[in-house]
């Protein structure tokens, strides 16, 4: 595992102040937009974390945070269960848009 990972919490990573009001009411108004959500954490390195955020109804959106505790904070403040990994069933339940499916058809791999 990469240092600083979502799943892995050592001493040396002290929260650096509460979570943006911003990011919790983000959180917040997905997870009450989709009957509930779970979220699981991804460190994406310099740019911080990204909150993968699943919705009850299969919807999925994401957000993201300063490091993986903030958003470990944000999301206790919203009121979202964090996963610690990407669950079979988790990943059962995400239903991807039409326009997702579309936009992935159009990109060409580069060799």
């Amino acid at each position: 595992m990469a240092d600083r990972s979502d799943t892995t919490l050592t001493a040396e990573q002290a929260a650096n102040g509460p979570a943006p009001s911003g990011l919790v009411a983000g959180i917040k108004s997905f997870a009450a937009g989709h009957g509930g959500a779970k979220a699981v954490i991804e460190y994406v390195g310099k740019r911080g974390a990204r909150i993968v955020l699943v919705g009850a109804d299969g919807v999925w959106g994401d957000q993201f945070a300063d490091d993986t505790v903030v958003a470990r904070q944000a999301c206790a403040k919203a009121g979202v269960t964090v996963e610690n990994e990407w669950e079979r069933e988790l990943m059962d339940q995400m239903r991807p848009s039409n326009d997702l499916w579309r936009s992935m058809a159009r990109r060409t791999m580069a060799r």
